[in-house]
């Protein structure tokens, strides 16, 4: 057994998607955006007209802390709140055009930063790397889902 922390997976794992977030975050910015905002706005641009509380649920934060990103991004002129057709009491969030601009932004951001974290990687590295990830990603999710229908 490996005692040697800095060699733990998910230490290494952490630690690259830490290194990665920080240089997202120093050019998203030089736009204006935070990273919990540019979350908000990059599941909407999947999910838009989704409730509070499923967005919330989606973003794994808590109702009252979605409700103050939403108020600043609102306040932007980047999401819009509307009342649910059924349901008054129901607001559902939509992303704005602006919003949608900058998402196109944030996207070229991230397409950059992956090209140059995969130019240091050989073309059969990156290949691996990626069925590598994405099978942890499906067996994690696999077994949550088994473990959710236990519980």
């Amino acid at each position: 057994m490996n005692s040697d922390i800095g060699n733990n997976l998910g230490f290494l794992l952490n630690d690259a998607a830490r290194a990665v977030r920080y240089r997202f975050d120093a050019r998203a910015r030089a736009i204006g955006i935070t990273r919990p905002q540019w979350r908000v706005l990059m599941m909407l641009r999947r999910h838009a007209g989704e409730t509070q509380s499923m967005l919330a649920q989606r973003l794994e934060v808590e109702g009252i802390t979605l409700t103050r990103m939403l108020d600043r991004l609102e306040a932007a002129g980047l999401v819009e709140r509307r009342a649910d057709a059924c349901d008054r009491r129901v607001r559902r969030i939509y992303p704005t055009v602006k919003s949608a601009e900058l998402t196109d932004r944030l996207a070229v951001i991230g397409n950059r930063l992956d090209a140059e974290l995969l130019a240091l990687l050989s073309p059969e590295e990156q290949q691996t790397l990626r069925g590598l990830l994405q099978r942890i990603r499906e067996q994690l999710a696999r077994r949550a889902a088994e473990q959710d229908e236990i519980e």
